[in-house]
């Protein structure tokens, strides 16, 4: 088994992704828009991408938090408010909060299993600093650490209820960032002691199945490395101190945070521990690349994402307006609503 997520390039596969997949053998897939057009549409990709491999626990995600992000949208599907409404809400009615955030992602998840969708990369629970980078901004579920972890805790048990698992992200904190990772690479200039709050929320959800890493730079820990290529923030920090023993996946190698050649920093990526390279973009170079440098799956990595999928729950019956209902009903509290 390849140690990545691939992307691939649109509706359908083409001949050449099925027979490269096939022979590759990822560790899972990632769906993006262009791969996103109708339910029907969808279904027959994701059952195509277990034929291939021909075992119905596969690792298939797809960002789909709410707000900006949301590969799947309108009219098709339903549109999900981003998590600073689940944050405003909190700061006048907590319990209320997170219902809210676990019935609306319920209703979510459900829309994600119908079309074949496992894992969810979400919720972040990047901790909101001000004067930060937008890249976060109201993706947020807010700037207390202990908050974003009941959030954080609310929407994987929504998700869960639908049968899907989620992602917590971007270990170890992506809420300091003054830039986009998209396009360059952050350096977090917080002492030790001040990133304790960053780590916070991820302490608490620790247990999570899977999660991601952000590519940072925090000088305090290591000041060469990015955490996605750093042993020691990898090692120490997420595998030690925030006690993560779950699938930990790198955020896309493809960002301009990172340099070198998509293959090399997969390498690096997998060399400094992390356990799988979400590559999204679906370039046949750069997939081909990734295989020819990056061998096999470590074995103690195949039995997290085993683990991983197999404490997927099936989804519970629900009827989705009626919690649709409920959850703008607990978002009527005035400047809560969507």
């Amino acid at each position: 088994m390849t140690p990545a997520i691939f992307g691939m390039s649109g509706l359908a596969l083409t001949a050449d992704e099925r027979a490269f997949f096939k022979e590759a053998d990822p560790a899972g897939y990632i769906l993006f828009g262009r791969n996103v057009e109708s339910r029907a549409q969808m279904h027959a990709l994701t059952d195509e991408l277990r034929a291939i491999h021909g075992r119905d626990e596969l690792f298939i995600c797809i960002d789909q938090e709410g707000g900006r992000v949301a590969r799947m949208k309108a009219p098709e599907w339903t549109t999900f408010p981003a998590g600073e409404t689940f944050d405003r809400l909190y700061r006048q009615a907590p319990a209320s909060a997170i219902e809210a955030a676990r019935v609306n992602a319920q209703v979510l998840g459900m829309e994600l299993a119908e079309v074949g969708i496992t894992v969810d990369c979400h919720p972040p629970l990047d901790v909101r600093q001000p004067g930060a980078h937008d890249v976060i901004g109201d993706r947020s579920l807010g700037s207390d650490p202990m908050q974003v972890a009941a959030l954080g805790r609310a929407i994987l048990d929504g998700l869960g209820r639908a049968g899907v698992l989620g992602c917590i992200k971007h270990m170890p904190g992506h809420g300091r960032a003054q830039c986009d990772s998209h396009k360059e690479m952050p350096t977090v200039h917080a002492t030790v002691e001040e990133l304790q709050v960053d780590l916070a929320p991820f302490k608490a959800l620790s247990d999570t199945p899977v999660g991601m890493t952000g590519h940072l730079l925090f000088p305090a820990w290591d000041s060469k490395n990015p955490s996605t290529l750093s042993s020691t923030i990898i090692g120490d920090i997420i595998r030690g101190e925030i006690g993560f023993d779950g699938l930990l996946l790198t955020d896309d190698i493809d960002m301009q945070a990172l340099s070198g050649t998509i293959p090399e920093r997969a390498e690096r990526a997998l060399s400094a521990g992390c356990d799988v390279v979400l590559n999204c973009w679906g370039t046949m170079e750069d997939m081909q690349g990734i295989v020819a440098r990056c061998g096999t799956m470590r074995a103690e990595s195949v039995a997290r994402l085993e683990r991983a999928l197999a404490s997927r729950k099936a989804g519970l019956e629900a009827d989705k307006a009626t919690l649709l209902a409920k959850r703008d009903a607990l978002l009527s509290v005035e400047g809560a609503a969507v």
